[in-house]
């Protein structure tokens, strides 16, 4: 036991040192201050119609405490009206549900792909993909990675793999696209229909499958909120996609949409979703009345004055950083300049929830918006890879114009000030690769500005 807490103090020291230990957020804390920090992107989790619509259908609902247990042994029947009703909703064949994202993930991809078989993924894909990847019949040199929403990238890696394994070019085995619609930590949106053809050509067999993660755009984008996918017509393109119940609507769960083959094969192999209790029902209510919402328009309604608040925020962010230098404090290249009037894939510009603050200080940035009475999360590696530490601003529909404003007026005097302490000349290097006692005496510094 003493070697044991000797190594896990150490590794937690380590964190301790390049200031990444994790810690769970006081919830006390968080108490008054503005929120841009949680995925509650429409504010259901705080509508009062959805509150009312959830306490009247729990009043009359025959059950509604605890599910009996795993799906295989109790299959409930809100469980089953609630899959039925997503799979004519989303327009899918099937649909399976799941007790969250990461649970339909990690059981997708650890089982359906089959020995000889490859996954092609983007290098910011979700880790609940790698989790379930790392568990798979996937022989390691047939995962690979390409570089963000390229879609120059993915064709490379399909011929790479084509060129190297010749069951891949009869169809004797398959590869696995995974991609998401819009990816959390730098609210960019993918190319999904030019991926889709790339896909479709170079795998004329049949055997090339796409996987979207909608986990974000889920209420978000699309009629009704049914998500990219939905929007640009691919339902019938794609082998499987996953929306969840935990961001915008408010809910706990997630569903995979795919194949009544791939469906029951789930059943028999999806170790994630075969030994675990299944949500409970009042989660799955829950989540009924989340939908109700999105089919009465309600959904659209508060997603409208979420678009509208992005693009207003976006707009206030690339005019008041025009005069501070890119390596303090930096949109990404995607929002910080307006995009192209005849962009070829319009989409791809929507205002998104997500806006990231690029900058080396982030918990010093974090810091001094909550003594400013408003809530965003820094986020530092591991989460995103070094260099690209950043604050990230999620914009709710229950956000206002004064909100964002008292945001952006915080950030920029953060910026300022660092300047008066430092001058004006930009840093060569990211915290990454600064020296750890030089980086630790800056963000000491930094810490004391934003408290002050």
């Amino acid at each position: 036991m003493a070697a044991l807490y000797h190594d896990l103090l150490a590794a937690l020291r380590s964190r301790e040192e390049r200031l990444i230990r994790r810690r769970l957020p006081d919830p006390a804390a968080d108490e008054g201050l503005a929120d841009f920090s949680t995925n509650d992107y429409l504010s259901l989790a705080s509508s009062p119609v959805l509150r009312s619509r959830f306490l009247s259908k729990l009043a009359n609902a025959p059950a509604i405490l605890g599910s009996g247990g795993s799906r295989l042994l109790v299959n409930g029947p809100a469980h089953a009206a609630l899959e039925a009703r997503l799979a004519t909703f989303f327009d899918a064949p099937a649909a399976l549900l799941f007790n969250s994202g990461f649970d339909a993930n990690v059981g997708f991809f650890s089982c359906v792909p089959q020995p000889g078989d490859a996954l092609v993924f983007d290098e910011h894909i979700h880790a609940s993909v790698h989790d379930g990847v790392r568990a798979s019949r996937i022989a390691p040199a047939l995962r690979r990675p390409f570089s963000h929403n390229s879609v120059q990238a993915l064709r490379e890696e399909l011929v790479r793999l084509l060129r190297e394994q010749p069951a891949l070019r009869t169809g004797a085995s398959s590869v696995f696209v995974a991609v998401e619609s819009l990816y959390s930590m730098d609210g960019t949106i993918a190319p999904l229909t030019e991926m889709v053809e790339a896909v479709e050509g170079l795998l004329p067999a049949g055997n090339g499958y796409v996987v979207v993660d909608e986990a974000h755009t889920t209420g978000v984008y699309g009629p009704q909120g049914r998500g990219l996918v939905a929007l640009l017509g691919l339902e019938r393109r794609v082998l499987a996609r996953l929306h969840t119940f935990g961001k915008a609507l408010a809910g706990t769960g997630a569903i995979l949409l795919t194949t009544p083959l791939v469906r029951d094969y789930l059943l028999n192999y999806a170790r994630s979703l075969i030994y675990t209790t299944s949500l409970g029902y009042a989660n799955i209510i829950s989540v009924d009345c989340s939908f109700d919402l999105l089919e009465d328009g309600t959904g659209a309604k508060v997603c409208r004055a979420r678009t509208d608040l992005s693009t207003y925020c976006v707009a206030q962010l690339r005019l008041h950083l025009r005069t501070i230098p890119l390596s303090i404090l930096a949109l990404p290249p995607h929002l910080a300049s307006p995009p192209p009037s005849s962009s070829q894939s319009p989409y791809r510009t929507f205002p998104t929830p997500v806006v990231p603050l690029l900058t080396p200080y982030p918990r010093p940035l974090s810091a001094h918006l909550r003594s400013r009475g408003l809530n965003a999360r820094p986020i530092v590696w591991p989460t995103v890879p070094k260099g690209r530490e950043r604050v990230r601003v999620c914009l709710h529909a229950g956000n206002t114009r004064e909100e964002v404003d008292r945001l952006v007026g915080a950030t920029v005097k953060w910026a300022e000030a660092w300047m008066r302490e430092n001058g004006t000349a930009e840093m060569k290097h990211v915290p990454g690769v600064f020296a750890k006692a030089r980086y630790r005496a800056i963000t000491s510094l930094l810490c004391r500005i934003a408290a002050s």
